[in-house]
């Protein structure tokens, strides 16, 4: 039989959002300066010991009611320059802003990765 005293694994749960934006620092005439909107993929990813118990390392649906209260409900159909600390809300800063928002509810998280479109993203693994 397996020991799970020692097994590390790292689960990746992915969620979705809309919301409209636009970035106030590129240079004039580009067009992301023009209000726009993105079905964005947010991924978590928490890495860590498996619990011999439960042989879980975190609860899926705990993961889900997190997200869906301190992101989801705070971003979805939202124009994302409107929430405090996305004004300038670059798929780098909105990785941050979700890593931010979860770590503390979260302590397992290791990575969130925002799909902005279907061939772009950013990871963000917190501060080192």
């Amino acid at each position: 039989m397996l020991s799970f005293r020692t097994v590390i694994v790292e689960l990746r749960k992915e969620y979705r959002f809309e919301a409209a934006h636009h970035l106030p620092r590129v240079p004039a005439g580009h067009k992301c300066a023009r209000l726009h909107g993105h079905s964005y993929r947010v991924e978590l990813h928490v890495r860590g010991a498996v619990d011999p118990a439960t042989g879980w390392l975190v609860d899926f649906g705990v993961l889900d009611d997190i997200f869906a209260e301190q992101i989801h409900s705070r971003l979805d159909h939202r124009n994302l320059n409107d929430i405090p600390g996305l004004e300038n809300s670059t798929c780098e800063i909105l990785a941050a802003f979700v890593w931010s928002a979860l770590r503390g509810a979260v302590p397992q998280l290791s990575a969130v990765t925002v799909w902005e479109t279907t061939d772009a993203s950013c990871t963000y693994r917190g501060e080192d």
